[in-house]
């Protein structure tokens, strides 16, 4: 499971995330199957090859941020909607226990801190970049903005062929339709939340 649950005073519910690859396999097939795809259709639709997307639904790799992206973008859906499973009126998230999503070099840590649901269409994450590291997006879903907030080190972010240097304390919000590319070119690690924010 993603989360365990666990009873505190009032009847209330707190989450604490773990691993996200049992979610991701078991929401990509609930997907797949209420929109009456084949892995043959979602390859074509992505990107990734049907023997990837195969994989994944049997949980025999664990996907880069980059893989979940093109899912995410060729079925037109939200990022975390592939790592989301419950809710609860109270959810604490521990990062300690979050299991994190990296870029191929594992110098990019994406950690998924509270995932996009039906009733609240944002997500909410917390990275670390290491020194060097560029991270790219072809970008989100039509008419999605994003939020960046550093607070530690420093992230160049470049969208089209504009570059903005974010430092410590300070934050940026654009348009995430368009490709965009992250990079630490300072010589620590960059630490940083996101927001994103998908138009209903």
């Amino acid at each position: 499971m993603l989360y365990d649950m666990y009873d505190i005073p009032y009847k209330t519910k707190v989450i604490f995330m773990e691993n996200p690859s049992h979610i991701i396999s078991k929401n990509l097939k609930k997907i797949r199957n209420e929109n009456g795809l084949s892995l043959d259709a979602v390859s074509k639709l992505t990107g990734v090859s049907k023997g990837m997307l195969g994989q994944i639904e049997r949980e025999e790799v664990n996907p880069t941020i980059t893989t979940i992206l093109k899912i995410a973008n060729g079925l037109k859906i939200s990022f975390t909607s592939l790592l989301s499973e419950k809710e609860a009126d109270v959810k604490i998230v521990e990062l300690k226990k979050v299991s994190p999503i990296y870029d191929d070099s594992k110098k990019w840590r994406f950690y998924p801190v509270f995932n996009f649901e039906d009733s609240r269409p944002f997500e909410i994450s917390y990275v670390e970049a290491d020194p060097g590291v560029v991270m790219s997006s072809e970008g989100h879903i039509k008419n999605s903005e994003e939020t960046i907030t550093v607070y530690e080190g420093e992230l160049t972010l470049s969208i089209d062929d504009k570059t903005y240097t974010i430092s410590k304390g300070n934050s940026i919000r654009f348009k995430a339709e368009v490709p965009h590319k992250y990079e630490n070119r300072s010589s620590e690690m960059t630490v940083m939340h996101m927001t994103l924010y998908y138009p209903k």
